[in-house]
């Protein structure tokens, strides 16, 4: 694998923001498992994790206030360093950017091993919570996480989420999966409060 420090990339009017490889997931259709890149930017494997100047001088060299939305989502799990997106949150609110949004597997809870819905909503304007699937057996079989309670974990974080009322919260599953599936998802995340956004494999 090639690896480089693309902390920061472009897709579409969109700029997205790379700051760990970790991830508590193998889920079985993840671009890493082919590519070292997203949407023709340079690797996403990192040489090491960024530091906070390191985070804010990559982010000092753009128009920040060009794009439509700041996406805290690379090639791992955002959560996994918490501070350093509510840092960089801070950091982008102070230079006028228009719209926040984190790619989440919902699993930061139990990264952390306590509530962290309050303060991630409090940064973000928009919560992306990866579902992939419907009922505890699909996701654990799609998802592959560490935590073998993560299905609930994942419920808990969305709900906590929608009770802070604080941030717009979307569940997400990929196109991969049977449309039965996407029409259950669709059941579970109205359940929590969430809307469904269903991406395509190449979104």
């Amino acid at each position: 694998m090639a690896k480089a420090m693309t902390i920061s990339y472009e897709v579409g009017n969109n700029l997205y923001l790379n700051f760990t490889n970790k991830c508590p997931c193998a889920c079985t259709f993840c671009i890493r498992n082919h590519a070292d890149g997203a949407y023709g930017s340079d690797p996403l494997w990192l040489e090491h994790e960024p530091t906070m100047d390191e985070i804010k001088a990559d982010l000092e060299k753009r128009d920040l206030t060009k794009y439509d939305e700041i996406v805290f989502c690379g090639y791992g799990e955002p959560t996994e360093r918490l501070d350093a997106v509510i840092e960089a949150a801070d950091f982008l609110r102070k230079k006028g950017c228009k719209k926040l949004r984190i790619n989440t597997n919902g699993l930061g809870d139990l990264i952390h091993g306590r509530s962290i819905a309050e303060e991630l909503c409090e940064a973000m304007d928009v919560v992306s919570i990866s579902l992939n699937a419907p009922t505890e057996k699909d996701y654990m079989d799609v998802t592959r996480p560490r935590f073998p309670e993560a299905f609930t974990a994942l419920q808990d974080f969305t709900r906590d989420c929608v009770k802070t009322g604080k941030a717009e919260i979307i569940m997400s599953v990929v196109d991969v999966i049977p449309q039965e599936q996407i029409d259950a998802s669709r059941v579970l995340a109205e359940k929590l409060g969430a809307k469904l956004r269903v991406r395509t494999f190449d979104d």
